[in-house]
């Protein structure tokens, strides 16, 4: 299966393992709570989809690579202790805590989380000092003498064996203990993650026409030569960075990330043609209204990869104002309920108003903190966040400096507020006009082509652009799908013409 769907299958088993019956147990008790087993070749994305989990379910998240680990540090060090047996005193060998346990432990009191899931990596890969540990941890969930704590799921990972040369093989009884998932690598999955993630256009409009370079692992001459997703999302980041300090992005760079030598030279040539591109499309005009006619015939006469290049292009340029969007609605929202809590706090007579927006910061700031430890508060809750501590920070100096009053302070707060709801309502007519304006250029310039599919199905899959469109509307894009569905439908009734008028000719009356 593929990420996608390997993802709501341990989600669905961990939303099974989760339920508690009337007297608050868990219905499966944690000791016959099978460990899942993830396996897939490496750099297809096992961890992220785990903390996206972690972030969906509301729980705690310890990540562990089990190849950073020795015996010791996984089952604890040993240390002698007294017992009695039979009115005799003996010496036993006890282990102190695992350092894997003990973190879960630390999550634990760090953020009040009583649930979570331990994920450990690259589990068949151990040392063999290691192994003889590991199998009895799948078996029995323990480290040593200590158990994993009560309401904490155990998610394993490991890569097949022609990935890793230092893969063991477990045995029947042990596979016979877990929830095995096998992941292929999925170029239309990733695509979907690659919007949420905005990954540079250059990559993904690159892949669009060359999917058989998104993932690649072969055996040369020279060695081995790979390609993974985690590589493609890497490069991503270091490209923008690049573009950000006006820093070349060649084939040396490239080359960092894509492990074959081929398919960095190709993309190398591709970026040059992409730059290219965007500096005599001028995107931001065309997003305004402003394209001229040189540009309008220049697109109309294109080869189709560099009509998807520009597309590519467009959609990133419109892409970043629907985030904006979003998340500014996001800082709103949380902004609306700090400061509710502050006019309750400076309803007490005494309350410092200073020190009451003090504490709604320190509140944001270890919401940050915790969401972090627990990989359970998405980017753009942590964006969210920010934004709401940027301004309150903004009040607090402010009354500070002035000795404001609690009167003073809930209206500073409330003009502040209404001037963040004020600046979302121009910024969304903003990018509202600037998506006409992007189908209106298609439109004209693509007429009925298959760019103009792409586009509604981009925006379609993207979460930012189907929030904006569903929360603001845009009447071109429900155009544009009512046409593209009628299309498909005459499209489905003429092959099953088609299959009809085959099945006559064969089988006359």
């Amino acid at each position: 299966m593929n990420i996608k769907e390997a993802k709501e299958q341990i989600k669905n088993a961990m939303t099974a393992y989760f339920t508690k019956d009337a007297f608050g147990k868990y219905v499966i008790p944690p000791e016959v709570q099978r460990p899942v087993f993830l396996m897939g070749p490496p750099g297809i994305g096992k961890t992220a989809i785990m903390e996206q989990i972690a972030s969906e379910l509301g729980v705690g998240m310890v990540a562990y690579s089990m190849t950073h680990h020795t015996r010791q540090s996984a089952i604890g060090l040993p240390y002698i202790e007294k017992k009695t047996y039979g009115g005799k005193e003996y010496t036993v060998s006890e282990y102190t805590m695992s350092e894997i346990i003990a973190s879960v432990y630390d999550l634990m009191e760090a953020t009040g989380l009583k649930e979570g899931i331990l994920f450990l990596d690259e589990i068949n890969c151990v040392s063999e000092t290691l192994a003889p540990a590991m199998l009895q941890f799948l078996q029995y969930k323990t480290f040593g003498r200590h158990r994993v704590p009560e309401g904490w799921i155990v998610v394993t990972a490991g890569n097949p064996s022609e990935y890793n040369s230092s893969v063991r093989n477990f045995d029947i009884v042990t596979w016979d203990r877990l929830k095995r998932i096998d992941v292929q690598p999925d170029y239309s999955v990733w695509r979907e993650y690659a919007h949420v993630r905005g990954i540079h256009p250059s990559v993904t409009t690159y892949l669009d026409i060359r999917k058989d370079d998104f993932y690649r692992v072969e055996l040369t001459v020279d060695g081995r030569n790979f390609i993974t997703a985690r590589g493609w999302t890497d490069l991503s980041d270091m490209i923008k960075l690049y573009e950000h300090h006006n820093l070349p992005v060649d084939e040396k760079l490239i080359g960092q990330y894509l492990q074959d030598p081929k398919t960095a030279r190709e993309f190398s040539v591709y970026y040059g043609l992409f730059s290219k591109y965007r500096s005599d499309y001028q995107v931001d005009k065309i997003l305004a209204g402003q394209a001229s006619l040189e540009v309008k015939a220049r697109a109309m006469a294109a080869r189709f990869d560099e009509r998807l290049a520009l597309l590519g292009l467009l959609l990133d340029g419109i892409s970043e104002q629907l985030r904006d969007v979003f998340r500014m609605e996001q800082g709103l929202t949380e902004l609306m309920g700090i400061v509710k809590n502050i006019r309750i706090d400076l309803a007490r007579p005494g309350t410092d108003p200073a020190q009451a927006l003090q504490k709604q910061i320190d509140g944001l700031e270890k919401k940050i903190e915790t969401g972090r430890l627990a990989s359970s508060l998405s980017a753009d809750g942590i964006y969210a966040c920010r934004t709401a501590i940027a301004l309150l920070e903004d009040q607090r100096s402010r009354l500070a400096a002035e000795k404001g009053t609690a009167a003073q302070a809930v209206q500073g707060l409330k003009t502040a507020f209404d001037g963040q709801v004020e600046a979302l309502k121009n910024r969304a007519v903003e990018t509202g006009d600037c998506l006409a304006n992007l189908f209106a250029f298609c439109g004209e310039v693509f007429a009925e082509g298959q760019e103009m599919v792409v586009l509604v199905n981009e925006l379609t899959i993207s979460r930012y652009g189907l929030h904006f469109i569903s929360r603001y509307g845009c009447e071109a894009y429900f155009a544009y799908s009512k046409k593209l569905l009628f299309r498909e439908q005459q499209q489905e009734i003429l092959s099953q013409m088609d299959l009809l008028e085959e099945g006559w000719e064969q089988d006359p009356v």
